[in-house]
């Protein structure tokens, strides 16, 4: 019987503390486009962690903010396979917010890719 990939977002999936996301922000990596920025480092636990920085600033409303934030999730929980041992703080642009799922979606799978090159 085969085994289903494990896709959920538990809590080992996610930075959880202040601490955890000084480290990124601190120390990191940075990829971006017109839609995301995203800050990443190595961390020694071999799992992926994500962090969302979704400011007010760049989406006014409640209801965009939590779309970009669940496409976000479901994007990351899709690919941290491959991206495993990296902690990662995602943060949308203004921009982000008039883009279509799609188009967001493909931005955040090339995030992905140059992420786990960095490997």
């Amino acid at each position: 019987m085969a085994q289903t990939p494990d896709l959920s977002f538990s809590k080992e999936s996610r930075l959880n503390d202040a601490y955890q996301y000084r480290q990124v922000f601190e120390k990191n990596k940075r990829t971006a486009d017109k839609h995301w920025t995203i800050l990443f480092r190595e961390n020694n636990t071999g799992v992926a962690r994500l962090g969302m920085a979704v400011a007010k600033k760049n989406a006014k409303r409640a209801v965009d903010r939590n779309r970009l934030k669940r496409l976000a999730r479901e994007s990351f929980r899709q690919h941290k396979k491959s991206l495993a041992g990296f902690d990662i703080v995602l943060m949308i642009r203004h921009a982000s917010v008039s883009a279509s799922n799609e188009e967001l979606s493909v931005g955040l799978k090339k995030h992905w890719s140059r992420i786990s090159k960095n490997a």
